[in-house]
């Protein structure tokens, strides 16, 4: 073999090597690194739960279309649900009478989920007591009363302010000198809203005298009507009332004397009889009591009474033909009971028969006020049952 012959077969060997390690490389496979998977997304934190709305319950004595009492505890319910909107359910009973049938709707009230349950009138005391007792976990809250438990606390309204200013117009707008009253039930609300209403009365008339026709319930429109029309048989101009309806306000507009509103704003009712509305806003208690439930801040075992001085006690729309010097004096006496310069039970005053009550320069207090079962001078007769 020559040398050129070998020196072909070495280069075609060569040749032959590089052109097979080029095919071994070419299937070679190439194996990608997967990317890293994304993180996962952190889970949304759960809403916290909405609390249930407190469910608030009114036990009501008369019709929510009385005008007056109920009236005027219906139309503080509805501020309530303005103030706090789904926070709170409310509900009502209306003419829940003042007996054992009571308890039974005020129970009633505690199972239906009620957790917070305001009776409105003075008879419901026992029964909201005997309920109180067995619903450790219902807020009670009592109108007008005075027994309180751990979860059962009173309120009420200084209404003798209202009657005090009524009596001060009916003092000055009276021609006979004569006051008629047509009153509910001889509890001593009432009897001390007969004597306030004299009291202011006789301050701009010392001479004024007050007749007195007792109907023994709170609303009873033809009882009302009849009381109001023997008292202007006998001689009274001016009516005044402590009962719940328009008929004392609606009988003097149709025997052509004149008389007041009473809890709420009567106007409408007898236009040119009407002298003035002593009107009674529940609805500043209402939303402080409701408010304190929802934060937890409720207590018991006490009693409130608010007057003009916390908005609950106004005298208003009063008539255009009362003289401006009785509308100053009204609103002067408005301003004193606000900033507490103004008492209206300061002494000297005697009851009707003679009998010291309060002593000169002496300020009542409220247990006084609380316990008053007799007439001032210029009341005729006797308190029944005193």
């Amino acid at each position: 073999m020559t040398d050129l012959h070998k020196r072909s077969l070495l280069k075609l060997a060569a040749l032959t090597a590089v052109a097979g390690a080029a095919l071994v490389g070419c299937s070679k496979t190439e194996v990608a690194t997967p990317a890293p998977a994304p993180a996962p997304a952190p889970a949304a934190a759960a809403a916290p739960a909405k609390p249930a709305p407190l469910k608030v319950a009114f036990a009501y004595i008369g019709p929510v279309g009385d005008g007056g009492w109920t009236f005027s505890h219906d139309n503080g319910r509805k501020e309530v649900e303005k103030a706090y909107g789904d926070k709170v359910v409310t509900s009502f009973v209306e003419k829940v009478p003042e007996s054992a049938d009571a308890e039974r709707v005020i129970r009633d009230m505690a199972s239906q989920g009620a957790t917070m349950i305001f009776g409105t009138t003075f008879g419901y005391m026992e029964p909201m007591l005997k309920a109180a007792a067995d619903l450790k976990d219902v807020k009670f809250e009592h109108a007008t009363g005075y027994k309180t438990a751990a979860n059962l606390r009173t309120y009420d309204s200084r209404t003798y302010e209202g009657a005090y200013m009524a009596g001060v117009i009916a003092g000055k707008m009276s021609k006979s000198g004569t006051l008629g009253v047509v009153g509910s039930v001889p509890i001593p609300e009432v009897v001390r809203n007969i004597n306030s209403f004299t009291l202011g009365a006789q301050s701009v008339n010392p001479n004024v005298k007050t007749k007195v026709v007792w109907v023994n319930e709170w609303f009873n429109p033809p009882k009302e009507t009849e009381a109001a029309t023997a008292l202007i048989n006998g001689g009274a101009d001016v009516l005044f009332q402590n009962t719940d309806s328009s008929a004392v306000l609606q009988t003097a507009e149709k025997m052509g004397k004149r008389a007041f509103g009473w809890d709420s704003d009567m106007t409408a009712y007898g236009p040119k009889a009407h002298l003035g509305s002593a009107v009674i806003n529940w609805g500043p208690y209402y939303v402080k009591a409701v408010g304190e439930a929802l934060e937890g801040k409720w207590t018991g075992g006490t009693g409130a009474w608010w007057g003009v001085k916390e908005g609950a006690i106004d005298m208003i729309s009063v008539a255009a033909d009362v003289p401006e010097e009785t509308k100053k004096r009204v609103d002067e006496v408005k301003a004193g009971l606000k900033d507490g310069s103004f008492s209206i039970w300061k002494g000297p005053i005697m009851d009707n028969t003679g009998k010291e009550l309060v002593a000169k320069d002496t300020v009542a207090d409220d247990k006084f006020l609380g316990s008053l079962k007799t007439y001032v001078k210029g009341v005729e007769g006797r308190v029944p049952g005193n």
